[in-house]
């Protein structure tokens, strides 16, 4: 199998990195400013398990030669569209798309631009940075993805898939029901999320802080009340994880948009938020905590966008 990897941030960089060093054949699609830097230094890796580095594959835009068997998408939500066009003349009739994107809108403009034949369910699980050296820094040992058709079976398109995958270091499994993983991915997203933005802190600061501990409770019931209506429906036990995670004594759990939010970095409000909200609405669901996160990461958004 022959993978592409659109861009080389700090999700696609550590996926394609550990494919890479365990002997796939990977290229990465970037920008000429990010392939100079990488021909310089090399793609690194600093992890709890195990630091690396290696001379990436790499091409740039209107470089890609043909067709790959995998693409594999990584960008932000709101770099979907520039991603789109530049992976396009790596996509044939049976290319997979394995995006690994936030939310679900990105489902049917994937389908809409090419086919949904060729798009694969993900969620992938794994909290990375990039240093402002150029490393890319695993912040935890996790690394879960799940892939899926999405019918749930187990086609032979799938299988080569998670063995390409599976035997590369990644807590890897194939789906029965990848909508369900990817909606549950989604409730902790925009849960964590919300709650740290809003607040400014994370989750151990604000469970200790007056009311806090109900105030993150009522904002998990705003957003699986959304997706138990408009999504499929989550696990009890997911719920309950997402409950014990909000509510936990001293953590240090933050979400990357709130990361982002602290560096003064674009945020992923419209594919996290905003379109749950959207959802809430159309089935008349009051979000109050939902949406005036809402409205407040708009606030933040609209003024990088001045200020830039």
């Amino acid at each position: 199998m022959r993978l592409l990897v659109i861009g080389a941030g700090s999700t696609g960089g550590y996926i394609g990195g550990r494919l890479a060093l365990a002997g796939r054949d990977v290229t990465f699609l970037v920008r000429p400013g990010r392939a100079d830097k990488l021909r310089q230094t090399g793609l690194r890796i600093v992890s709890p398990r195990g630091d690396a580095s290696l001379q990436p594959q790499l091409v740039t835009a209107g470089k890609i030669d043909g067709p790959y068997d995998v693409v594999l998408l990584t960008v932000k939500g709101f770099q979907l569209e520039a991603a789109i066009e530049d992976m396009a003349p790596a996509m044939g009739s049976e290319t997979i798309i394995l995006p690994v994107l936030n939310g679900m809108r990105h489902v049917d403009i994937l389908g809409k631009r090419f086919s949904p034949h060729n798009l694969i369910g993900c969620a992938l699980k794994v909290a990375t940075v990039l240093g402002d050296d150029g490393r890319i820094i695993q912040l935890t040992p996790m690394q879960d993805i799940v892939y899926g058709e999405w019918d749930g079976s187990t086609s032979t398109r799938i299988e080569k898939l998670h063995e390409f995958i599976g035997a590369s270091g990644f807590d890897a499994r194939i789906s029965p029901n990848i909508q369900r993983d990817m909606w549950e991915k989604w409730i902790l997203l925009a849960a964590v999320g919300g709650i740290t933005c809003l607040m400014r802190g994370v989750i151990g600061a604000i469970e200790a802080a007056p009311s806090g501990a109900a105030f993150a409770s009522q904002f998990v019931d705003e957003v699986v009340a959304i997706v138990r209506a408009a999504g499929t429906p989550p696990t009890d036990a997911l719920v309950a994880a997402t409950r014990q995670q909000v509510a936990a004594k001293g953590s240090p759990l933050a979400s990357s948009m709130y990361r982002d939010l602290q560096a003064d970095r674009p945020v992923e409000v419209e594919q996290i938020i905003g379109d749950l909200w959207r959802l809430g609405q159309k089935a008349d669901i009051a979000t109050p905590l939902l949406g005036a996160a809402y409205a407040h990461l708009s606030v933040y958004q609209n003024g990088l966008a001045k200020s830039s």
